[in-house]
């Protein structure tokens, strides 16, 4: 078995999980609704399972595979995965900072646009799209830093990925977007009086 797959996926107060006959699976939460279609050889249930160390009934989901076909073992632990990121996304949500290190960088949000200057001749602008918020805040003598939020993990992720490709982190001063935490791997630069 799928050491992901044949985990149940627990579901926390107030989340509720519906599975249409078409398999597309349903997941309501306090933040908002998430819907994801899932092979047809893949079965998902609801039901309850008992937690470990006592006798109390959870609900949760639980994801099942037909055989042991290379497919069906690695749609398994697909569908498990993105069923659990669903859960997490309409209970807690997704959150991603990131830091803009380089003089003179701002970001300021603007409705639905993200307004930057990067060094460039010209400001940048990121469309966002609705289902994410940003915030940018700049703290004196600090970088600003743009945070996003969704229910969507995966979309949270290529927003954030679309916003750091706008100007990657260099090098050698370590100028760029970067994610809060990352370390870039930095380059020794010339120096005057190497032979």
């Amino acid at each position: 078995m799928s050491r992901i797959g044949k985990l149940p996926v627990n579901l926390p107060a107030g989340v509720t999980v519906e599975v249409a006959p078409d398999n597309t699976v349903s997941v309501k939460g306090p933040l908002g609704t998430l819907s994801q279609k899932v092979d047809s050889d893949i079965k998902v249930e609801v039901g309850t399972h008992k937690e470990k160390d006592s006798d109390k009934e959870i609900p949760a989901v639980f994801v099942t595979r037909p055989t042991n076909q290379p497919r069906h073992r690695s749609l398994h632990g697909l569908y498990r995965a993105l069923i659990n990121n669903m859960v997490v996304g309409v209970s807690k949500g997704y959150e991603i900072k990131q830091e803009l290190v380089g003089v003179g960088f701002k970001a300021e949000v603007k409705g639905d646009v993200l307004e930057m200057s990067l060094g460039y001749s010209h400001d940048t602008f990121l469309k966002l799209p609705p289902e994410v918020t940003a915030t940018a805040v700049t703290e004196k003598k600090g970088a600003p830093i743009v945070t996003l939020k969704s229910i969507d993990k995966q979309l949270v992720g290529q927003v954030a990925a679309k916003l750091r490709s706008l100007r990657k982190p260099e090098p050698y001063k370590g100028k760029g977007i970067k994610f809060v935490g990352e370390v870039i791997r930095r380059k020794a630069g010339k120096s005057a009086n190497a032979k």
